[in-house]
């Protein structure tokens, strides 16, 4: 054969090589054609038979994925591969938007590796089912019913035709909102003596970070040099307070703001419900943690009255999920750690970047309390009447969120043998992906860091997919057994 090709001369040479290269071409088409036949496939019998299964899934190969890039050598700054649970630690905390780190962001990781890190916290942000449904959207090219389902059941919509351009709002107001951070934040980095490329950088990293309560910063000495700085702090406050209302909130407010103009009577009952509480929530932290650490030598003592309550509002609000800090955290008083705590565990709003076991989930079971106190069959508020399955659901999603926290406090206690208001603070900030710390988690062997990294990943996927899945599981019984009271307190 070769020698027949050699008589035939240079074009006939050319033109085989052509059918050869068209036969290859057609070859590697059907081979990617077959490979996303498959991935199809797969993604359609995940979502059929476990849609949970699917986003844990999802959210777990996002994070090795970005484990991966943070391995390269390129990704730090001394050009040398990090170890391999510093690497993972770090994209855990950036996709789980959490913002615990034990390496410094500012100086350890390199440009590339930053930006690395800036692209978990997006992804990230978007949220569990969210994620779910843009790889349906890219491998299947539609969202399958039972996806739907779950997305509506994150982000609180109600029509399940509308969540495929539902993810692209959430995708474009969300962006919207971090540039807005980032263009409120530039004027005051240039006028600290930054060039405007650095500016810019760090102006972007701390719109995103802020708006999914990451909690991330590009800065070798963070916030604390700005503790008194309003024009730096006021944005990331609002940035963070805003992210942790949710998609169905800031979605909800534009939408009845364009038709009705700004009249909450018009909210639906979660806007509501989040908004009052999350607010209430702030203001009791606020005047709580100011009157804690007024006087603190290591804190707030030092601050100008301005100051004072300035890094007060900034504390109070900083546990709702934020992560960033202008006080020395370890410096505070126990008593402050257990209101923060308290306001941590709590967390942010359903279906948004926060953490912890959402301010709705302790709306609920207060309004029980109340109506129960009261004598009342129904939980009522705001003129609606709440089904006792979101009591049951409440309850179900507070009692795993502290089984994780005991579990994990039970294990770090073991293995660094620090005192329990250390490692309780650490493993309930890991859990609700809030990022403050006490200064414990660099310092962790090994095993602790992978205790906190299985922490961190099950407080940003366990609740929401433990609460869908249990919000899927509606049985239909025709056979009741009867009915008896257990004595209860």
């Amino acid at each position: 054969m070769p020698v027949t090709v050699a008589h035939r001369g240079p074009a006939h040479v050319g033109a085989w090589i052509g059918c050869a290269a068209s036969r290859f071409e057609e070859v590697a088409v059907a081979r990617v054609r077959d490979g996303l036949f498959a991935g199809r496939e797969l993604v359609d019998r995940l979502a059929r038979q476990s849609p949970a299964r699917l986003a844990v899934t999802v959210f777990f190969g996002v994070c090795l994925l970005f484990t991966a890039l943070l391995m390269a050598p390129w990704a730090t700054a001394s050009g040398e591969p990090p170890k391999f649970v510093d690497a993972l630690f770090t994209a855990v905390s950036a996709v789980c938007v959490t913002g615990l780190t034990v390496v410094d962001t500012a100086t350890y990781w390199s440009t590339w590796g930053q930006v690395v890190i800036l692209v978990g916290i997006k992804v990230g942000g978007f949220g569990i089912m969210t994620l779910a449904s843009i790889l349906g959207l890219a491998v299947s090219r539609r969202i399958g019913l039972t996806q739907r389902i779950l997305t509506a059941s994150e982000t609180k919509t109600e029509k399940l035709g509308e969540v495929g351009s539902l993810v692209r709002v959430v995708i474009v107001t969300s962006t919207s909102l971090e540039l807005l951070i980032a263009l409120l934040l530039l004027p005051r980095f240039v006028v600290l003596n930054e060039t405007l490329g650095e500016a810019a950088w760090h102006s972007i990293f701390y719109g995103i970070s802020a708006f999914n309560n990451a909690g991330f910063v590009p800065t070798p000495e963070g916030l604390m040099p700005y503790t008194g700085d309003w024009l730096l702090c006021l944005p990331i406050i609002l940035g963070v307070f805003v992210g942790a209302l949710g998609f169905p909130v800031i979605l909800n407010v534009l939408a009845v703001t364009r038709r009705r103009g700004l009249h909450p009577r018009f909210w639906s009952l979660h806007t509501k419900l989040t908004i009052t509480t999350s607010a209430a929530l702030v203001v009791v932290g606020w005047v709580l943690v100011a009157a804690l650490e007024w006087a603190n030598p290591r804190t707030f003592g030092p601050l100008s009255l301005g100051d004072k309550v300035l890094a007060s509002l900034f504390a109070a609000v900083m546990p709702r999920s934020g992560g960033f800090s202008t006080v020395d955290v370890a410096g505070m008083h126990e008593s402050t750690w257990l209101i923060s705590d308290a306001l941590m565990f709590v967390g942010g709003g359903s279906a948004s970047t926060g953490g912890g076991i959402k301010v709705t989930t302790l709306a609920v079971m207060l309004l029980a309390i109340l109506a129960e106190a009261r004598g009342d069959r129904d939980i009522e508020a705001y003129g609606r009447r709440i089904p006792r399955d979101t009591l049951r659901l409440s309850i179900a999603v507070v009692f795993v969120g502290a089984t994780a926290v005991l579990v994990a406090s039970l294990a770090l206690l073991q293995i660094t043998g620090a005192t329990l208001d250390v490692v309780l603070f650490e493993c309930i900030s890991a859990f609700a992906t809030v990022g403050l710390s006490t200064g414990l988690t660099p310092d962790l062997p090994d095993a602790g860091k992978y205790v906190l990294c299985a922490l961190m990943f099950v407080g940003r996927t366990g609740t929401v997919t433990f609460a869908a899945a249990l919000a899927l599981r509606d049985r239909r019984r025709i056979v009741r057994f009867p009915e008896e009271r257990p004595i209860i307190g």
